[in-house]
């Protein structure tokens, strides 16, 4: 995976400072409360909501048990209806073969429609230290991209921007991209969406080469589908003569028909639209109609890893609708920057750690990021039991060790011996009673006092229980 991300400090002391920005908070509380509402009334309108989230959850477990099969017969239709397949095992064999196919073209700029594979592997810091330019055409990428940020949001990259944060960006930004903003623009959300339709248009008509992700692939027919609210993605789809599509593996479905139950879940829990304004779907290539020329490359990057995993597989059932990030309150207090990832809250806490490895401080420490609390799992449309790869992760992270991992190991192997051992407990008891006086009120150590802060450590007895039973029952 791409390191873009990496290098931030843990999950805990990232979060730490982003609870004490106010309007981050106010931002994220604002957003999040309005889309899950929002969603919940959508999703009531379905009285076979339930039986559409056991049968997505179905589909998914059953390509996932039979992925190499669904893949190999995706690969053949996208050949039979004039596309090229390229199998990519990491991120820089992805973003070698994207390079490669871009300068074949002899172009230097492409525009690229919302794909988190694509974030996820770096392609676009690839591609402009090789002398190739990468304009994002979603609003909200684009914002993030001229505000040289970071996505936060899943479904909304620029969920912690207000529309006075993003006036100014358009102001300041746009010219030395393209079209620079309009003189006097206002924080009204049609001024600023007009502002970026101009500065996009331009881009639309001269680009040669489009880059975009898929929300599904139908191994069928070798059709892939994006759903998208702007109708910038059809755009891209449409206009460049190349068309190159990175899009993870997982994301296959083995049949037309399957499409039916991920088109009525996906809106509902992501936009909490009925359906998509722009469904965009296409199977390989035509004469006269989109790109003379399609190419699909297939990432892994850490996914067959995941697969091998019986338990935490689960997470490759994620259609990125983002309604886990929406009803999590740890998200909403820290924000998705805290993650140190392009996959942000409670799928991020499980999806990521599995795709990279716990090897990183960060990593690590994102099995932790949430209370299990267990509302992600309640709202999830495949039913992706988070809490519990959350727990069989953080036992993972437990076993390969670290220096707070083998202080508790060190500890609880202590304690195991003490409890074996019944007369150097009564002596532990008699003495820690009798030294009562001396013990401190928190807890030595750093993680061991961001506890102890904000708890109160009970007052221990002036006898041990043993002693006082002795004395009055026997």
């Amino acid at each position: 995976m791409s390191g873009t991300f990496l290098g931030m400090p843990a999950f805990p002391k990232a979060a730490h400072e982003a609870v004490r920005d106010e309007r981050l908070r106010a931002n994220l509380r604002h957003a999040t409360h309005t889309i899950r509402d929002k969603r919940a009334r959508a999703v009531a309108e379905l009285d076979d909501w339930a039986a559409l989230r056991e049968a997505g959850k179905r589909i998914k477990d059953q390509t996932l048990r039979h992925l190499d099969t669904h893949l190999i017969r995706l690969e053949e239709s996208v050949t039979a209806a004039g596309g090229t397949v390229h199998w990519a095992a990491d991120a820089a064999e992805a973003n070698r073969m994207v390079t490669e196919l871009v300068r074949a073209t002899g172009e230097t700029e492409v525009v690229k429609v919302k794909s988190m594979a694509t974030q996820e592997i770096g392609l676009n810091e690839h591609l402009e230290a090789e002398g190739i330019a990468a304009y994002e055409t979603d609003l909200a990428e684009l914002i993030v991209q001229l505000g040289e940020d970071r996505p936060s949001h899943i479904l909304v990259p620029a969920i912690h921007r207000n529309r006075g944060e993003i006036r100014d960006i358009f102001r300041e930004k746009m010219g030395s991209w393209g079209r620079p903003a309009p003189e006097g623009l206002s924080d009204t959300p049609a001024e600023l969406a007009e502002a970026a339709r101009l500065h996009l248009r331009e881009k639309f008509l001269r680009a040669k080469v489009g880059i975009s992700g898929a929300n599904f692939m139908v191994a069928e027919t070798g059709t892939l589908v994006v759903v998208e609210s702007e109708g910038n993605g059809r755009m891209c789809l449409t206009l460049p003569e190349t068309l190159i599509s990175v899009v993870g593996i997982e994301k296959v479905v083995p049949t037309w028909r399957d499409l039916e139950v991920f088109l009525q879940t996906l809106p509902r829990s992501s936009t909490a639209e009925r359906m998509n304004p722009y469904t965009s779907m296409w199977t390989g290539t035509t004469d006269g109609d989109g790109p003379s020329t399609f190419h699909l490359v297939l990432l892994d990057n850490g996914r067959t890893d995941a697969l091998a995993d019986e338990v935490g597989r689960q997470a490759l059932r994620c259609i990125r609708c983002s309604a886990c990030l929406n009803v999590c309150p740890v998200y909403e207090r820290a924000g998705g920057h805290a993650y140190g990832s392009v996959y942000p809250g409670p799928i991020g806490a499980i999806l990521t750690p599995q795709l990279r490895g716990t090897t990183s401080e960060i990593d690590a420490s994102l099995p932790y990021a949430s209370s299990l609390c267990g509302a992600c799992y309640e709202v999830c449309p495949v039913a992706i039991d988070i809490p519990e790869v959350l727990v069989h992760l953080r036992e993972r992270v437990a076993e390969e060790g670290g220096k707070g991992h083998r202080l508790e190991r060190a500890a609880i192997k202590a304690s195991t011996w003490v409890l074996d051992h019944p007369g150097v407990l009564a002596a532990g008891e008699r003495l820690a009673s009798r030294t009562r006086a001396l013990h401190p009120r928190r807890l030595p150590g750093p993680g061991a006092r961001q506890w102890s802060d904000h708890r109160d450590l009970p007052e221990l007895p002036a006898e041990p229980f043993r002693d006082w039973w002795r004395k009055n029952r026997t």
